[in-house]
Protein backbone atom coordinates (compact mmCIF):
# COMPACT_ATOMS: atom_id res chain seq x y z
CA UNK A 1 0.00 0.00 0.00
CA UNK A 2 0.96 3.35 -0.21
CA UNK A 3 0.06 5.38 2.52
CA UNK A 4 0.14 8.79 4.26
CA UNK A 5 0.54 9.68 7.49
CA UNK A 6 -0.61 13.05 9.20
CA UNK A 7 1.49 13.58 12.85
CA UNK A 8 4.30 11.34 11.41
CA UNK A 9 7.27 12.63 13.23
CA UNK A 10 5.25 12.55 16.41
CA UNK A 11 5.84 9.99 18.89
CA UNK A 12 3.06 7.36 17.28
CA UNK A 13 3.19 8.40 13.42
CA UNK A 14 6.93 7.63 13.66
CA UNK A 15 6.68 4.42 15.53
CA UNK A 16 3.70 3.52 12.63
CA UNK A 17 5.24 4.94 10.22
CA UNK A 18 8.40 2.76 10.54
CA UNK A 19 6.31 -0.23 11.03
CA UNK A 20 5.06 -0.08 7.88
CA UNK A 21 7.69 0.65 6.03
CA UNK A 22 9.30 -2.49 7.45
CA UNK A 23 6.43 -4.23 6.01
CA UNK A 24 6.91 -3.14 2.48
CA UNK A 25 4.55 -0.18 2.44
CA UNK A 26 5.26 3.22 1.07
CA UNK A 27 4.63 6.11 3.17
CA UNK A 28 4.20 10.01 2.51
CA UNK A 29 4.79 11.47 6.05
CA UNK A 30 2.79 15.05 6.72
CA UNK A 31 3.54 17.03 9.66
CA UNK A 32 4.07 20.71 10.84
CA UNK A 33 6.75 19.85 13.96
CA UNK A 34 4.78 21.80 16.26
CA UNK A 35 4.80 18.85 19.02
CA UNK A 36 6.90 16.41 16.62
CA UNK A 37 10.36 16.15 16.12
CA UNK A 38 12.25 15.15 12.88
CA UNK A 39 14.89 12.87 14.48
CA UNK A 40 12.11 10.77 14.77
CA UNK A 41 11.42 9.62 11.12
CA UNK A 42 14.80 11.24 9.04
CA UNK A 43 16.10 8.06 9.22
CA UNK A 44 13.38 6.55 7.20
CA UNK A 45 14.18 8.66 3.94
CA UNK A 46 17.42 6.00 4.01
CA UNK A 47 14.30 3.26 2.75
CA UNK A 48 13.36 4.12 -0.59
CA UNK A 49 10.08 4.03 1.03
CA UNK A 50 9.24 7.60 2.61
CA UNK A 51 9.18 10.70 1.92
CA UNK A 52 8.00 14.02 4.36
CA UNK A 53 6.23 16.74 3.56
CA UNK A 54 6.09 20.23 5.74
CA UNK A 55 1.90 21.11 6.28
CA UNK A 56 -0.94 21.47 8.65
CA UNK A 57 -3.72 19.54 8.46
CA UNK A 58 -6.47 22.15 9.41
CA UNK A 59 -5.68 23.48 5.61
CA UNK A 60 -6.47 21.07 2.43
CA UNK A 61 -3.52 19.15 1.20
CA UNK A 62 -3.75 16.30 -1.67
CA UNK A 63 -2.71 12.38 -1.75
CA UNK A 64 -3.13 9.83 -4.21
CA UNK A 65 -2.58 6.12 -2.75
CA UNK A 66 -4.55 3.88 -0.60
CA UNK A 67 -5.16 5.31 2.37
CA UNK A 68 -4.41 8.20 5.15
CA UNK A 69 -3.69 6.99 9.20
CA UNK A 70 -4.90 10.62 10.53
CA UNK A 71 -2.19 10.83 13.68
CA UNK A 72 -2.22 14.58 13.61
CA UNK A 73 -3.09 15.96 17.26
CA UNK A 74 -0.82 16.90 20.23
CA UNK A 75 -1.62 14.04 22.79
CA UNK A 76 -0.44 15.35 26.20
CA UNK A 77 -1.82 17.49 28.49
CA UNK A 78 0.83 19.85 28.55
CA UNK A 79 0.85 19.94 24.81
CA UNK A 80 -2.69 20.12 23.78
CA UNK A 81 -3.91 22.92 26.88
CA UNK A 82 -0.51 25.18 25.81
CA UNK A 83 -2.83 26.18 22.34
CA UNK A 84 -6.27 24.61 22.67
CA UNK A 85 -7.46 26.37 19.73
CA UNK A 86 -5.16 24.85 17.67
CA UNK A 87 -6.21 21.66 19.03
CA UNK A 88 -9.72 21.84 18.53
CA UNK A 89 -8.83 22.73 15.27
CA UNK A 90 -6.14 19.85 14.74
CA UNK A 91 -8.94 17.41 15.38
CA UNK A 92 -12.14 18.57 13.54
CA UNK A 93 -10.65 20.60 10.30
CA UNK A 94 -7.67 18.00 9.99
CA UNK A 95 -10.60 15.61 10.11
CA UNK A 96 -12.82 16.71 7.78
CA UNK A 97 -9.62 17.66 5.40
CA UNK A 98 -8.87 14.10 5.29
CA UNK A 99 -12.56 12.71 5.06
CA UNK A 100 -12.84 14.77 1.56
CA UNK A 101 -9.91 13.76 -0.04
CA UNK A 102 -10.62 10.30 1.13
CA UNK A 103 -14.19 10.97 -0.69
CA UNK A 104 -12.35 12.35 -3.47
CA UNK A 105 -9.38 10.20 -4.19
CA UNK A 106 -11.30 6.98 -2.94
CA UNK A 107 -8.98 6.25 0.01
CA UNK A 108 -9.44 4.31 3.22
CA UNK A 109 -8.96 6.63 6.47
CA UNK A 110 -8.32 5.17 10.03
CA UNK A 111 -8.74 8.14 12.35
CA UNK A 112 -6.46 8.24 15.79
CA UNK A 113 -9.03 8.52 18.33
CA UNK A 114 -8.57 8.28 22.42
CA UNK A 115 -9.57 6.84 25.33
CA UNK A 116 -10.18 10.37 26.48
CA UNK A 117 -13.98 10.42 24.71
CA UNK A 118 -14.81 7.77 27.65
CA UNK A 119 -13.87 11.11 29.72
CA UNK A 120 -14.11 10.33 33.96
CA UNK A 121 -15.94 7.37 33.26
CA UNK A 122 -18.49 6.07 35.31
CA UNK A 123 -18.46 2.10 33.90
CA UNK A 124 -15.13 0.31 33.47
CA UNK A 125 -13.83 -1.58 31.70
CA UNK A 126 -14.83 1.20 29.60
CA UNK A 127 -16.18 -0.55 25.91
CA UNK A 128 -17.35 0.82 22.90
CA UNK A 129 -20.53 0.90 23.60
CA UNK A 130 -20.47 3.23 26.70
CA UNK A 131 -21.13 7.17 25.81
CA UNK A 132 -18.95 8.42 28.55
CA UNK A 133 -18.84 11.08 31.01
CA UNK A 134 -16.91 14.12 29.44
CA UNK A 135 -16.99 17.91 30.49
CA UNK A 136 -17.64 20.04 27.33
CA UNK A 137 -16.04 23.11 28.54
CA UNK A 138 -13.61 21.98 31.28
CA UNK A 139 -9.53 22.51 30.36
CA UNK A 140 -8.87 18.73 28.46
CA UNK A 141 -11.92 19.72 26.55
CA UNK A 142 -10.22 20.83 23.32
CA UNK A 143 -8.34 17.24 23.18
CA UNK A 144 -11.68 15.46 24.25
CA UNK A 145 -14.48 16.98 22.54
CA UNK A 146 -12.57 17.27 19.33
CA UNK A 147 -11.86 13.57 18.92
CA UNK A 148 -15.23 13.09 19.77
CA UNK A 149 -16.00 15.35 16.95
CA UNK A 150 -13.64 13.56 14.70
CA UNK A 151 -15.68 10.61 15.42
CA UNK A 152 -18.63 11.79 14.54
CA UNK A 153 -16.89 13.37 11.25
CA UNK A 154 -15.75 9.42 10.35
CA UNK A 155 -19.40 8.09 10.95
CA UNK A 156 -21.28 10.33 9.07
CA UNK A 157 -19.55 10.58 5.93
CA UNK A 158 -19.72 6.39 6.24
CA UNK A 159 -23.27 6.92 6.58
CA UNK A 160 -23.71 9.81 3.71
CA UNK A 161 -20.85 9.11 1.42
CA UNK A 162 -19.80 5.36 1.86
CA UNK A 163 -16.39 6.32 3.09
CA UNK A 164 -14.21 3.46 4.45
CA UNK A 165 -13.30 5.26 7.80
CA UNK A 166 -12.15 3.53 10.37
CA UNK A 167 -11.77 4.60 14.26
CA UNK A 168 -9.57 3.33 16.78
CA UNK A 169 -9.64 4.76 20.25
CA UNK A 170 -5.87 4.59 21.95
CA UNK A 171 -5.74 4.18 25.46
CA UNK A 172 -2.82 5.12 27.67
CA UNK A 173 0.44 4.24 25.16
CA UNK A 174 4.27 4.63 26.00
CA UNK A 175 7.74 4.09 24.49
CA UNK A 176 10.54 5.02 22.53
CA UNK A 177 10.42 8.49 20.50
CA UNK A 178 8.21 9.94 23.03
CA UNK A 179 9.81 13.51 23.97
CA UNK A 180 11.64 14.07 27.03
CA UNK A 181 9.04 16.53 28.09
CA UNK A 182 6.40 15.12 26.91
CA UNK A 183 4.70 15.70 29.70
CA UNK A 184 2.62 12.34 29.73
CA UNK A 185 2.88 10.13 33.17
CA UNK A 186 5.28 7.23 32.19
CA UNK A 187 7.80 9.59 30.19
CA UNK A 188 7.62 12.24 33.25
CA UNK A 189 8.20 9.42 35.90
CA UNK A 190 11.05 7.41 34.02
CA UNK A 191 12.70 10.78 33.32
CA UNK A 192 12.41 11.54 36.98
CA UNK A 193 13.81 8.63 37.91
CA UNK A 194 16.40 8.40 35.81
CA UNK A 195 17.99 11.83 36.92
CA UNK A 196 17.08 10.81 40.72
CA UNK A 197 14.62 13.62 40.91
CA UNK A 198 11.53 13.50 43.19
CA UNK A 199 8.34 11.57 41.43
CA UNK A 200 5.30 13.95 41.32
CA UNK A 201 2.53 11.81 42.00
CA UNK A 202 -1.06 14.26 41.46
CA UNK A 203 -3.60 13.50 43.70
CA UNK A 204 -3.21 10.44 45.78
CA UNK A 205 -2.33 8.38 43.48
CA UNK A 206 -5.13 6.28 43.63
CA UNK A 207 -6.43 6.63 40.46
CA UNK A 208 -5.62 3.86 37.55
CA UNK A 209 -4.83 3.66 33.88
CA UNK A 210 -3.55 0.84 31.93
CA UNK A 211 -0.76 1.01 30.00
CA UNK A 212 0.24 -0.06 26.63
CA UNK A 213 3.43 -0.32 24.86
CA UNK A 214 3.85 1.10 21.53
CA UNK A 215 4.77 -1.64 19.62
CA UNK A 216 1.76 -3.67 20.70
CA UNK A 217 -0.28 -0.66 19.81
CA UNK A 218 1.25 -0.01 16.54
CA UNK A 219 0.48 -3.86 15.87
CA UNK A 220 -3.29 -3.64 16.58
CA UNK A 221 -3.36 -0.37 14.57
CA UNK A 222 -2.10 -2.26 11.03
CA UNK A 223 -4.92 -4.89 12.07
CA UNK A 224 -7.47 -2.00 11.82
CA UNK A 225 -6.11 -0.83 8.86
CA UNK A 226 -5.51 -3.82 6.94
CA UNK A 227 -8.93 -5.64 7.59
CA UNK A 228 -10.67 -6.86 5.08
CA UNK A 229 -14.58 -5.99 5.59
CA UNK A 230 -15.88 -2.49 6.42
CA UNK A 231 -15.51 -1.65 10.51
CA UNK A 232 -18.67 -0.50 11.87
CA UNK A 233 -17.66 0.73 15.22
CA UNK A 234 -15.03 2.54 16.73
CA UNK A 235 -12.59 -0.23 18.11
CA UNK A 236 -10.53 0.37 21.76
CA UNK A 237 -6.55 -0.50 21.66
CA UNK A 238 -4.46 -0.26 24.54
CA UNK A 239 -3.70 -2.93 27.38
CA UNK A 240 -6.40 -3.86 29.93
CA UNK A 241 -4.01 -4.48 32.85
CA UNK A 242 -4.75 -1.85 35.06
CA UNK A 243 -2.55 -0.13 37.55
CA UNK A 244 -2.60 2.70 40.52
CA UNK A 245 -0.32 5.84 39.15
CA UNK A 246 1.05 5.05 42.54
CA UNK A 247 1.87 1.26 41.27
CA UNK A 248 3.44 2.72 38.32
CA UNK A 249 5.85 5.37 39.80
CA UNK A 250 6.72 2.20 42.25
CA UNK A 251 7.42 0.02 38.79
CA UNK A 252 9.66 3.01 37.55
CA UNK A 253 11.91 3.37 40.39
CA UNK A 254 12.78 -0.77 40.98
CA UNK A 255 13.82 -0.78 37.62
CA UNK A 256 15.82 2.05 37.03
CA UNK A 257 17.28 1.44 40.13
CA UNK A 258 16.44 4.70 41.17
CA UNK A 259 17.12 6.96 44.57
CA UNK A 260 14.21 8.64 43.62
CA UNK A 261 11.36 9.72 46.34
CA UNK A 262 7.67 10.18 45.58
CA UNK A 263 5.81 13.83 46.11
CA UNK A 264 2.14 14.41 46.09
CA UNK A 265 0.58 17.74 44.15
CA UNK A 266 -3.31 18.67 43.69
CA UNK A 267 -5.14 16.55 40.98
CA UNK A 268 -5.56 18.57 38.11
CA UNK A 269 -9.07 19.54 36.87
CA UNK A 270 -11.19 16.65 35.26
CA UNK A 271 -8.31 13.86 35.62
CA UNK A 272 -10.11 10.56 34.72
CA UNK A 273 -9.91 8.60 38.44
CA UNK A 274 -9.79 5.38 36.20
CA UNK A 275 -9.02 4.34 32.73
CA UNK A 276 -9.16 0.42 31.40
CA UNK A 277 -10.20 -0.56 28.06
CA UNK A 278 -12.64 -3.18 27.15
CA UNK A 279 -10.76 -5.51 24.34
CA UNK A 280 -13.52 -7.93 23.23
CA UNK A 281 -14.01 -6.24 19.58
CA UNK A 282 -10.50 -6.37 18.74
CA UNK A 283 -10.07 -9.72 19.90
CA UNK A 284 -12.73 -11.08 17.96
CA UNK A 285 -11.97 -8.78 15.23
CA UNK A 286 -8.55 -9.56 14.25
CA UNK A 287 -7.27 -11.99 17.47
CA UNK A 288 -4.91 -9.46 18.35
CA UNK A 289 -3.76 -8.73 22.34
CA UNK A 290 -1.04 -7.06 23.81
CA UNK A 291 1.89 -9.03 24.37
CA UNK A 292 3.95 -6.69 26.08
CA UNK A 293 3.44 -6.26 30.05
CA UNK A 294 4.40 -2.71 31.85
CA UNK A 295 7.48 -4.25 33.31
CA UNK A 296 9.04 -5.42 30.41
CA UNK A 297 7.88 -2.18 28.50
CA UNK A 298 9.17 0.10 31.17
CA UNK A 299 12.47 -1.20 30.87
CA UNK A 300 12.84 -0.82 27.14
CA UNK A 301 11.49 2.77 27.19
CA UNK A 302 13.97 3.28 30.00
CA UNK A 303 16.84 2.26 27.55
CA UNK A 304 15.93 4.70 25.22
CA UNK A 305 15.30 7.80 27.91
CA UNK A 306 18.94 6.79 29.32
CA UNK A 307 20.27 7.19 25.88
CA UNK A 308 18.46 10.62 25.36
CA UNK A 309 19.95 11.88 28.72
CA UNK A 310 23.35 10.67 28.10
CA UNK A 311 23.60 12.58 25.09
CA UNK A 312 22.16 16.34 26.36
Amino acid sequence: MKVLVTGAAGFLGSNLSARLIQSGHTVVGLDDFSTGNIQNVEHLGSTGRFSLISGDVREPYDFDGDAILNFACPASPVQYQSNPVKTLETSVLGMTNALRLARKRNLRVVQASTSEVYGDPEVSPQNETYWGNVNPIGIRSCYDEGKRAAETLCFDYKRQFSIDARVVRIFNTYGPKMQINDGRVVSNFIVQALQNKDITIYGNGGQTRSFCYVDDLISGIIKILMHPSEISTPINLGNDREFTIRELAETVIAITNSKSNLVFSALPSDDPMQRKPDLTLIKNLSFWEPQIQLEEGISLTAAYFKKILQAL
